[in-house]
């Protein structure tokens, strides 16, 4: 069994490898600058599966990042009024270049603390899987804020929200007017302006719904949430941006996630 996942994952670096090394050769000074960003996203049918990858996240994963150089990473699900609640668990994990993906990838496959303490998750039974499916979406930093800021919040982890959000485009030019929006057209800075904490702003590269934009902006409590949206949402330079008929139309589905950080979550 690790024999053949350790086939499967060299076989998906080097076809990684291929996609990306054109684009890595051609980047300049500031775009090289940008971070990349892994979004794990673990489907789930019950609580037992939940609390199963819970101990492996805590117990195996998060440490072998740690090792491997991720000094931090973040787990969340979803809250108990969100329509997903019990369904999915997210890892968010930052890395400072492609290069860096590959060398923790490899890093974490060959832990020797890792594959004992996360091997009832890695080699369960087949009728008995810690999950239905899971998904590995990759982005790259949005130009306007080309690192993740983790917010430092004191309140109990059960308290805080973190929404997380996926834009949809019809076309990859309506995708790259939306992302144009963000970062020229200014509605990074007034999320910063109006204190949503944003924590990140990617392009999706790799994933099931694109093209797409994903991001995340975080809240002391759901209160401060619904109250930070109603000012955004009657905010004139709000209006006045989306107004504009270049950005019309540019978002055909919006995916919208309320979340908690779980107790072991680095942030």
């Amino acid at each position: 069994m690790k024999y053949i996942n350790s086939l499967i994952k060299g076989s998906l670096i080097l076809v990684f490898m291929s996609f990306f090394s054109a684009p890595i050769s051609n980047l300049n000074a500031a775009s090289a600058k940008q971070m990349y960003y892994e979004i794990k996203v673990y489907h789930v049918k019950n609580s037992a599966q939940a609390e199963r990858i819970d101990s492996y996240l805590r117990d195996a994963y998060l440490p072998a990042l740690h090792k491997a150089g991720i000094l931090s990473a973040g787990v969340f699900k979803p809250i108990a009024s969100d329509t997903s609640f019990g369904k999915v668990v997210f890892v968010f994990i930052p890395y400072k270049d492609l290069k860096q993906y590959l060398k923790v990838t490899a890093s974490v496959d060959k832990n020797i603390d890792y594959q004992k303490n996360g091997n009832a998750f890695l080699d369960a039974p087949y009728n008995d899987p810690p999950f239905t499916r899971y998904e590995s979406i990759l982005l790259k930093a949005f130009a306007g804020m080309p690192v993740f800021v983790p917010p430092v919040y004191t309140n109990p982890a059960g308290e805080r929200i973190y929404e997380l959000r996926s834009y949809e485009s019809a076309t990859e030019a309506e995708a790259a007017k939306k992302i144009q929006m963000f970062n020229q057209g200014g509605e990074i800075e007034l999320f910063k302006k109006l204190g949503f904490n944003p924590m990140f702003f990617g392009e999706v590269l790799m994933g099931s719904d694109k093209p797409n934009l994903m991001y995340m902006t975080t809240f002391q409590d759901i209160q401060t949430h619904d109250s930070k949206w109603m000012t955004f949402r009657g905010d004139p330079e709000w209006k006045k941006m989306s107004g504009l008929e270049e950005y019309k139309n540019t978002v055909s589905k919006a995916v919208i996630y309320l979340l908690n950080p779980t107790s072991y979550s680095d942030f």
